[in-house]
């Protein structure tokens, strides 16, 4: 188990560390995919592209920490925690 413990965070990117999901709402009528370590969120009418897109803004946000050399903020959201 440790195994395969080491070899899941050795081969993980660091996208995967921060905790995405997409949810529907009511208030605005759309879906908002959200990643509150590190985006306020993102919106949009297709549930699917819009986590694709999500990722792909985590992705560009987390390449934008490495590239000017600022440490990214540790990931403290988990799934079964609630968000406030």
């Amino acid at each position: 188990m440790a195994l395969r413990r080491l070899l899941a965070v050795r081969f993980m990117k660091t996208t995967d560390c921060f905790h995405k999901w997409v949810e529907w709402s009511d208030e605005d009528g759309v879906c908002i995919g959200k990643c509150p370590d590190l985006i306020s969120g993102i919106h949009g009418d297709d549930p699917v592209r819009l986590y694709a897109d999500l990722a792909r803004v985590v992705e560009e946000v987390v390449a934008h920490f490495e590239q000017s050399g600022r440490q990214l903020p540790p990931p403290r959201v988990r799934p079964m925690q609630e968000v406030g």
